[in-house]
């Protein structure tokens, strides 16, 4: 088969379309004959040398696909060749193939293509265990979503508004924004010309957020805190503003608050099995009854991969961008 590798770590140009060993299933595993991926932010961590897949993952970036099973590895019940699925990887997505635990499958939601399917396994699985698993936002509560327009920010608006909270954007430009709106945000912040510590007071009379989704890490990691409701919740899943930054703890004991940090690609088995599970039976029927939707900005051919994570670096993209396999 054909992957796409990274000899050397680097810049885009890094990344190399590249004959290699077919993946072989083994106990409690599928083999995926690949339609499509997606690409994340850390596909290109990964490849820039800074973020190694876990021991045993493939070596290949791509943290979700969508495909057909071609083959059952031991022990694999529920499942069989010829079904169309998605799946949440820990890597190996930018391939022709990959070898997928059977509890990181999901169907593809009735009312979708193949293709886009690959958009949802990273993003709903993301949202789903922080937002709601972790932080436990319910009904009636404020959401602020850094980076409102990304794939992960524009399944969050849509996760929040279907189970009835308020939610709240940043995001650089008014295009972005604009999508945002039209996804059901109720609040709209430009980072560029806004504070949004000034502007969350302002449209909360001085609340605050109940749940803070930051994808920046130490860079915004003071005025989450100071965004924060009384008993918010701050979920980091990133650090695009770096990994090292200052907390008032004066001002989280006051609070109440909390700060959790994930990453979903580490987590052991049993954990991703049982939120995989856990967005079958939440998010899934939302899908297929239309509340909620991917967010596709474009489809590239997975041996262009190399433009895929240009679009990502330039923050060019509203949604997910798509590798499509030949």
């Amino acid at each position: 088969m054909y992957a796409i590798t990274i000899p050397e770590p680097g810049g885009p140009e890094a990344l190399v379309w590249d004959e290699v060993p077919d993946p072989v299933p083994g106990e409690g595993e599928v083999l995926v004959e690949v339609v499509a991926s997606a690409v994340n932010r850390a596909d290109l961590l990964q490849r820039q040398g800074f973020y190694n897949p876990p021991p045993g993952a493939s070596p290949y970036p791509g943290l979700e696909c969508s495909g057909r099973i071609t083959e059952l590895g031991a022990n694999v019940t529920g499942w069989s060749v010829g079904d169309e699925v998605c799946a949440l990887l820990a890597g190996g997505g930018y391939a022709e193939k990959v070898a997928v635990p059977a509890g990181q499958l999901l169907p593809v939601p009735e009312g979708l293509d193949l293709r886009q399917a690959a958009a949802l396994p990273e993003v709903t699985c993301t949202v789903w265990s922080n937002v709601f698993m972790v932080s436990h936002l319910h009904p009636g509560e404020t959401l602020l979503v850094h980076g409102g327009s990304s794939g992960i920010g524009t399944m969050a608006i849509q996760l929040a508004k279907a189970v009835g909270a308020k939610v709240a954007v940043t995001a650089g430009t008014k295009e972005k924004l604009d999508f945002c709106s039209e996804l059901g945000a109720d609040i709209l912040i430009n980072y560029r010309e806004q504070d949004f510590v000034e502007e969350i007071e302002r449209v909360t009379d001085g609340a605050g957020a109940d749940v803070i989704l930051d994808n920046m890490g130490a860079k915004y990691l003071d005025r989450n805190v100071r965004a924060l409701a009384v008993n918010g919740r701050l979920a980091i899943i990133g650090m695009q503003g770096g990994i090292k930054g200052e907390l008032n703890i004066a001002t989280l004991l006051g609070k109440r608050a909390a700060i959790s940090a994930t990453s979903l690609r580490a987590r052991p088995l049993g954990e991703k099995t049982a939120i995989v599970a856990a967005v079958r039976e939440h998010v899934w029927p939302l899908i297929a009854a239309g509340r909620v939707r991917p967010v596709v900005d474009r489809e590239l051919p997975m041996s262009d991969a190399a433009a895929a994570h240009r679009v990502l670096e330039e923050s060019g993209n509203i949604g997910k961008v798509l590798l499509v396999a030949p």
